[in-house]
């Protein structure tokens, strides 16, 4: 399924999944299968991508202990997206083959200017899974810090993860990208953090949202539905987080000195609020270290080969 965890264990490790040294008590885990990006690259090649796999290779290139929990297809695109995770330093024992599926993919329309469009078929990340998460899956779920989850899988799934989180008092932030129906009640219940961006808070609320005044409105019909904090990604206007009953925090781009691939920029800017916020920042530094990575992330071809190292994001904010 999508998402990402962060939780607590007897290790400490680099993270939407993590891999573990003996520094801490926390580690990061993620739930998802993602598709890999038929983006084309200098090659033509396909590339491994997917909300979920990003922000988890993202999570274990940031040196936090990620771990992923997904499906992939017994094909070569989910060999090639297993390889990446594991390369990004993120746990895969919790990664599932199926055979009923092939893995799902995305086709990335990328524009000059860096822009792209996305096509997604869901494959085995929107189908093949169990009635009910094994229990391994869920304990991993519980023993997290903190768990991300984003709609490239069934509800049904996201809601099961959800819960067991909550029960278990670890936070959850659902990434709003994927599919594009209403989210459940239930699920967002669940929901700590919802973190859209724009374009998805129009489309989930039904408001225009051009302006910032349009934005806070269609945030206020967020925390009426029971979402307590919305963190939205306004492109190249930065960002902005809603706590209700207080001032919203606004963060702008660090601007980047070139942009080639805006594709993994979201999955990048999330993740890394997740690994910051873990890690017991306060939240107007997580929103910063999370503009730092998404600025070296758009200078980067490729969604996953853009995710940025701890020591960059660290060098780039010092650098300010």
């Amino acid at each position: 399924m999508t998402g990402m965890r962060l939780s607590p264990s007897q290790h400490w490790q680099p993270t939407n999944n993590i891999a573990s040294t003996k520094q801490s008590t926390k580690t990061l885990r993620i739930v998802q299968f993602n598709p890999p990006n038929n983006n084309e690259n200098s090659n033509n090649k396909p590339s491994s991508g997917g909300k979920g796999a990003n922000q988890a290779v993202c999570g274990g290139k940031l040196s936090y202990p990620t771990y992923f929990i997904g499906q992939v297809g017994q094909d070569a695109n989910g060999r090639l997206i297993t390889e990446a995770l594991e390369d990004g330093g993120v746990h895969v024992g919790h990664l599932t083959t199926v055979s009923a599926a092939p893995t799902g993919h995305a086709v990335v329309m990328l524009q000059p200017n860096g822009q792209n469009s996305i096509i997604i078929v869901g494959g085995a990340n929107m189908s093949c899974w169990p009635n009910k998460l094994s229990d391994e899956d869920l304990e991993a779920v519980r023993n997290a810090g903190i768990v991300l989850l984003q709609r490239e899988i069934p509800d049904s799934v996201n809601i099961q993860v959800a819960k067991a989180a909550r029960d278990a008092g670890v936070p959850v932030i659902l990434d709003a990208g994927g599919r594009d129906t209403p989210i459940p009640v239930q699920l967002l219940d669940f929901v700590d953090i919802l973190s859209p961006n724009e374009t998805e808070l129009e489309r989930l609320i039904g408001l225009q949202t051009d302006s910032f005044e349009q934005i806070s409105q269609a945030v206020v019909k967020c925390h009426g539905m029971g979402v307590k904090q919305v963190l939205v990604k306004l492109g190249e206007k930065g960002s902005a987080l809603f706590i209700e009953g207080e001032e919203p925090i606004r963060q702008p781009i660090i601007p980047a000195s070139r942009v080639l691939d805006t594709t993994g920029a979201g999955d990048t800017f999330t993740a890394a609020f997740a690994v910051a916020l873990v890690e017991g920042k306060h939240k107007k530094d997580c929103m910063k270290f999370a503009a730092a990575a998404a600025s070296l992330c758009v200078q980067v071809k490729g969604a996953i080969p853009g995710m940025p190292s701890k020591k960059a994001v660290l060098h780039l904010l010092q650098s300010l």
